[in-house]
């Protein structure tokens, strides 16, 4: 018969410290930068900026997609090679089938990339 270990409130007590210091982090921050920060609120200052460009004419219109496709493509195969560190570092436990698995990974991979590749949507025109 196995014994299980009871969790008690001593064992939470390292995450509790955790969520203190992190919230406490977060609101100090906060709070000190509202109280020694500058205070100077000009026209300029409170006015919309995105990139360095002058706001001009509708928000609404349209306007090309491209830069979003790039950056979600670029998060998709980033999170998938992401997946190949634990991989990498459990190589020798895996033996022959998680190189196999990894091949057919890749081989995954391979195939998304030539379907954007043929879909252009990596080309800015």
């Amino acid at each position: 018969m196995a014994t299980e270990a009871l969790s008690t409130p001593n064992d939470y007590l390292p995450i509790l410290i955790q969520l203190i210091v992190a919230a406490g982090f977060g609101i100090g921050t906060i709070l000190i930068t509202h109280l020694i920060g500058p205070k100077v609120r000009t026209e300029n200052k409170l006015g919309a900026f995105e990139s360095g460009i002058e706001v001009v004419g509708n928000a609404r219109q349209p306007f090309s997609i491209k830069y979003f496709m790039v950056a979600i493509l670029f998060v998709i195969f980033d999170i998938e090679v992401i997946f190949m560190y634990p991989w990498a570092v459990n190589f020798r436990e895996f033996g022959l089938s998680g190189l196999i698995e990894m091949f057919v990974f890749m081989a995954l991979l391979l195939l998304g990339f030539i379907y954007v590749i043929k879909r252009k949507a990596l080309e800015w025109d």
